[in-house]
């Protein structure tokens, strides 16, 4: 039984690893202040459902749900261009909210509020990934893959130019690089990967509704970036293993079930709260949050 519900905390683990360096891609080396980063993650996941439930193949579904979530990516980068900080948080915020009100009345396609039942782990190569080990190692690989990308990115030539766009588009912009298509590029492939780990986290649950996509959610996502700091990959996979394991101790208080999901959410806020106020660049960041 611990067994299992170690694995089972190791493969949020993952799962929030890609969700994280994705969004630490934009928002750390971009300087994109993107609060819709749990859109593309709803995209992902309501892709790969609805796919993998009318039959297709899981590669197909998985890269499905990650360019579908690029193309939306895309689509915001378009009229955020021009925007920056506060303006460029409202812009995604509405995004998300858009995103939000669709799953939730296309139900049609979305099923609504009653949510998408029955969603079927991978099999991919002939590999079935239908327990938790087997689906751990699935995850594992892909989280490791895509850390290591995006790793590779920040340190190429790509990653750097992104990172001097950040602290001073205008002087980027006299040496004749196109900072619009660099933001553009950065949150494209920041969606990808935030829509492929909404399919990870859709065929793991195999039930998804709208309630899993809202801001709320979004908020721990934005400590893992934030308490590793900003521009830091080391310190987001840190931070990412804090968040997932520290509010667990809150199962073993014996809390009731009505005031634990709460007193998590209270949790993240707070701890929010404080690393801005106090710790602005986070444990291992580069930059201040601003």
């Amino acid at each position: 039984m611990i067994d299992a519900y170690f694995i089972h905390l190791l493969i949020l683990i993952g799962i929030y690893l890609i969700l994280a360096v994705s969004l630490q891609l934009s928002l750390g080396y971009s300087g994109l202040l993107n609060l819709g980063h749990i859109a593309f993650f709803g995209i992902g996941a309501y892709a790969y459902a609805i796919l993998a439930l009318s039959g297709f193949s899981s590669i197909f579904c998985l890269l499905i749900a990650g360019g579908l979530s690029a193309f939306f990516g895309y689509l915001l980068s378009i009229p955020t261009n021009k925007l920056k900080g506060d303006y460029l948080a409202l812009m995604s915020l509405g995004f998300s909210f858009v995103i939000y009100a669709v799953l939730l009345n296309w139900t049609e396609l979305t099923r609504g509020p009653l949510g998408l039942p029955g969603i079927p782990r991978p099999i991919i190569f002939g590999f079935d990934f239908s327990d938790n080990i087997s689906f751990f190692v699935l995850v594992s690989i892909i989280a490791l893959a895509s850390y290591f990308f995006i790793w590779r990115l920040t340190k190429s030539s790509f990653g750097r130019t992104l990172e001097a766009t950040r602290d001073d588009e205008l002087a980027v912009r006299s040496l004749g690089k196109n900072t619009f298509k660099l933001k553009n590029i950065s949150l494209m492939i920041s969606a990808f990967f935030a829509g492929l780990a909404g399919s990870l986290f859709a065929s793991y649950i195999t039930f998804i509704d709208p309630s899993s996509f809202t801001f709320v959610n979004l908020i721990p996502i934005l400590l893992m970036v934030i308490i590793g700091g900003i521009a830091s990959l080391p310190g987001t996979f840190l931070a990412t293993v804090f968040i997932i394991l520290l509010p667990e101790i809150f199962r073993f208080i014996g809390l009731p079930s009505e005031i634990l999901g709460p007193t998590r959410q209270i949790f993240y806020a707070l701890t929010l709260i404080l690393i801005i106020y106090f710790k602005p660049r986070g444990f291992f960041g580069k930059i201040n949050l601003e």
